[in-house]
């Protein structure tokens, strides 16, 4: 494990993460049920090395949480969409304004403040297109500062596991 090359630059932003860490995360991505003993026997080292690493990664910042990963329509949000937004006029205050309100809205799974054309990229969990087309409709365009808004239906949502950090060039 000793011989892969250094990820990132040991600093507050990225800290240095070894082979050891990187297999830690990986495990701990895929299912972060796992024992430390589990943790200790797929990588090979002692359950205090184990314990003491995942420490680490926790106190250094690198580990944020442990969630449960929920299958949407079993909680009555069979359909997901993207909700792109541009807000006018734009204002430092008018786009965190907006931002914390969205927050607080139950349907919205997860939201990016972007540059470009739109302001918002909004991620939405509804029963159904009519969910949606509420949410849109009497929620969204019933916002003053809102100037327009684009919505794309999610087919599937797939996401990437485990997240490593990118390799120093």
């Amino acid at each position: 494990m000793a011989d892969e090359p250094n990820f990132l630059p040991a600093d507050r932003e990225h800290p240095k993460l070894d082979s050891l860490d990187l297999a830690l995360l990986g495990l701990l991505q895929n299912d972060a049920r796992l024992t430390n003993r589990q943790l200790a026997a797929q990588t090979g080292v002692a359950p205090s090395t184990s314990l003491e690493r995942v420490r680490g990664l926790v106190a250094r910042g690198v580990i944020s949480g442990y969630h449960a990963d929920v299958d949407l329509p079993s909680v009555g949000r069979a359909v997901q969409a993207l909700i792109a937004v541009r807000i006018r006029p734009p204002s430092r205050d008018r786009i965190e304004a907006f931002r914390d309100w969205v927050l607080t809205l139950p349907e919205v799974l997860g939201l990016f403040v972007t540059s470009g054309t739109e302001d918002f990229l909004i991620h939405v969990g509804v029963p159904d297109t009519n969910g949606l087309y509420v949410f849109v409709i009497d929620r969204l365009t019933e916002r003053r500062e809102v100037a327009d808004v684009r919505t794309s239906v999610v087919y599937e949502h797939l996401r990437s596991r485990p997240v490593r950090p990118l390799q120093q060039r």
